[in-house]
């Protein structure tokens, strides 16, 4: 099994660091300065940022805060919302960062996945999605429905469809966050991840649902998955990176160690 990477989230909305169920009710946290620097200290592998209400609000990245961020660490990060072009992208790899997450632009412009994995390589290209489950519904033969703009637009697109399509135009990793199971603690989406994880030929990173390391433990097996995306379990303090990957190397999942 390759070594698992651990992905801290911070959901930036008005220059702070921010977390909510399924982008309601959101409550600010601190700086995300300052936690990003934590948290790389603390030993995760790579951190990604979200200005959550980008897209929404039509408006491009805060690059001042990008600068800042690649100032203060030394581990790869991505950053995604709002990110409409190439001048968009080439400015949030010239602030620092490593990667560009693409998620409602991409939907609406997919030849932007192809452009940018052109421009900068397919490494710096991910995909975000934001499926919500649509029992039934034989539209979707996946079982999921990609949304939009922060969950708040439904598409029309399969999940699947989506994913392997957006693998097609050049995309160098997927980010898969369950919209039935953000923010809620209670575990990752494991089939929803394994569906996209078993079906695609580039890294699949799991979103939403993170509370235990245990949920961790049983999205690297059964989900398949490459990567984890977590937020709320240690934004609360309640684990640090270090218990987290301790737990995983007691089930002898490979993770990397930097204490």
């Amino acid at each position: 099994m390759l070594t698992k990477r651990i992905i801290p989230c911070l959901d930036v909305r008005n220059g702070k660091v921010t977390k909510g169920v399924r982008f309601q009710n959101n409550v600010e946290l601190g700086d995300p300065v300052a936690m990003a620097t934590s948290y790389s200290e603390g030993g995760c592998d790579e951190l990604v940022f979200y200005d959550i209400t980008a897209s929404a609000e039509r408006r491009g990245i805060d690059i001042p805060m990008v600068e800042a961020v690649a100032r203060a660490i030394h581990i790869p990060f991505a950053v995604g919302g709002g990110i409409a072009n190439l001048d968009d992208m080439a400015q949030v790899l010239a602030a620092g960062a490593e990667k560009i997450s693409l998620n409602t632009q991409a939907v609406l412009n997919p030849a932007l996945i192809a452009e940018g994995a052109k421009a900068f390589g397919s490494q710096c290209i991910v995909l975000g999605m934001d499926p919500v489950k649509t029992p039934g519904d034989k539209r979707f033969p996946s079982g999921y429905e990609i949304t939009v703009r922060g969950f708040r637009e439904r598409t029309g697109l399969d999940a699947l469809a989506w994913a392997s399509r957006a693998e097609e135009l050049g995309a160098g990793e997927i980010v898969v966050n369950s919209v039935d199971a953000d923010g809620t603690r209670q575990g990752f989406e494991l089939s929803l991840t394994r569906l996209i994880a078993t079906n695609v030929g580039i890294p699949v990173v799991a979103s939403g649902g993170a509370g235990t390391p245990a949920h961790l433990a049983e999205v690297f097996t059964t989900g398949c998955a490459d990567a984890a995306i977590i937020a709320g379990m240690i934004h609360t303090g309640e684990y640090t990176i270090r218990q987290i990957k301790e737990a995983l190397l007691a089930e002898r999942i490979p993770v990397r160690t930097r204490w």
